[in-house]
């Protein structure tokens, strides 16, 4: 028997905010946080200037202490962070019995490890010298280096499950952790994705011609399914949901934000950055065949918008193929840049927060529609009251991979 998977924590850190306070007033206020990197500057043949560094946040130095951190770079604080607030939002943080228990694990990703000692190792093959590389550079370069630095902060004892797969990293880590609960190999996940913001990751779609550069107006960049977007602007940030078995929850008393009831992933299969409409379809109706819902249960979809072409226009078809042109959808990308493997972490707080709120924040700088996207209820200025009780949250990265996760409002 499947068991059900309730959130009982959440918290991130964000380009606009680490606590949602801050954060829905910044989504409110519809204003955005990507500002020009002077530092870029340096970087010949990188035309954009733009990113969002996330906002300051605090590492308490009782626990943080250099023992505990020297094995993390930046992307690995911010996670631990996320991750350690997290915990204390779902009453968890002090419960070092059941956190070494074995039941408790972790499922979180990130595009790479922290950009800075991958440069180590890139200075050793250019230059033929290990200066620089010590013994903690390859737990700061390593693809796991979020969920391992997790576990070890916090005495995790259960599974490790590392999702790094660019954009999806945060969105397959909660779904992921959502089937290790569900099926019983775990009653607690600690569950997300993070990125530190590089110059390195906003090249990755400089070559591409993919990335903003509207570097005199950051204000008005990125512009989501706009007809006058020019590309994506980078951020950087983490988030983390505790997910939890429902009557472990329900036990314990444990304060419900949501319950996670439908996860669908899959891949395109043909081309690594062209992404396909059809399959980016198919993930999301697998996801309402997991949850067992009509596809006319579902309020707003949280859309991934990024501000690329192709990637607008396929995610908006695929969306108008599942619900039609009734469905409200926005992006929050057009706040906080592409925060790549932390986005689908995010994304998915911000959807209960605003579905448990009954408000759903706009996509700013969407001014026209794209007559290419499909034609869908584009959340505009103001945003919009909505009362519902599903909301879907949809994450799609290089490689055609696809995610797309359900949440209902809690009883």
């Amino acid at each position: 028997m499947n068991r059900r998977v309730v959130v009982t924590g959440m918290a991130g850190i964000s380009p606009i905010g680490c606590d949602w306070a801050t954060i829905e007033a910044a989504l409110r206020a519809e204003r955005n946080a990507i500002r020009y990197l002077p530092e870029w500057d340096e970087y010949a043949g990188l035309n954009t200037r733009l990113g969002a560094p996330a906002a300051a946040f605090a590492l308490p130095g009782d626990t943080y202490t250099r023992k505990r951190t020297r094995s993390m770079g930046r992307i690995a604080l911010m996670a631990c962070r996320a991750s350690e607030l997290a915990l204390l939002d779902a009453g968890l943080l002090d419960n070092a019995e059941l956190l070494g228990g074995g039941r408790v694990g972790v499922s979180y990703g990130s595009s790479a490890g922290s950009p800075p000692a991958i440069g180590d190792f890139g200075r050793m093959i250019h230059e033929k010298t290990t200066e620089g590389v010590n013994a903690n550079s390859y737990i700061k370069m390593m693809a796991h280096t979020t969920p391992v630095n997790i576990a070890v902060f916090f005495g995790l004892t259960g599974r490790v499950i590392t999702t790094s797969s660019a954009c999806t990293s945060g969105s397959q880590g909660i779904g992921y952790a959502y089937e290790a609960i569900r099926y019983g190999a775990a009653d607690v996940m600690i569950a997300g994705g993070a990125e530190e913001l590089c110059a390195t990751e906003a090249a990755v779609f400089d070559t591409l011609f993919a990335t903003s550069t509207r570097n005199d107006e950051p204000g008005l960049t990125p512009r989501p399914y706009d007809a006058g977007r020019d590309g994506l602007v980078i951020g950087e940030g983490a988030g983390t949901l505790i997910l939890e078995e429902y009557e472990h929850a329900k036990a314990r008393g444990a304060t419900i934000h949501a319950e996670l009831v439908g996860f669908g992933t899959n891949c395109d299969g043909t081309h690594v950055t062209q992404p396909q409409a059809a399959t980016m379809a198919q993930a999301m109706r697998l996801a309402l065949k997991d949850a067992g819902l009509p596809a006319d249960a579902i309020g707003y979809v949280n859309g991934h918008g990024t501000a690329t072409e192709q990637g607008d226009i396929a995610e908006t078809q695929a969306t108008h193929a599942v619900f039609g042109a009734r469905m409200p959808i926005s992006s929050q990308k057009s706040y906080v840049g592409h925060t790549l493997g932390a986005c689908g972490a995010l994304e998915a707080w911000w959807s209960i927060a605003m579905m448990n709120g009954g408000w759903f924040a706009p996509t700013i700088n969407l001014e026209t529609v794209d007559p290419r996207c499909a034609p869908l209820d584009y959340i505009g200025s103001g945003g919009r009251q909505i009362a519902c009780d599903y909301v879907m949250s949809n994450n799609f990265a290089f490689g055609g991979i696809n995610t797309s996760l359900i949440f209902r409002r809690p009883d």
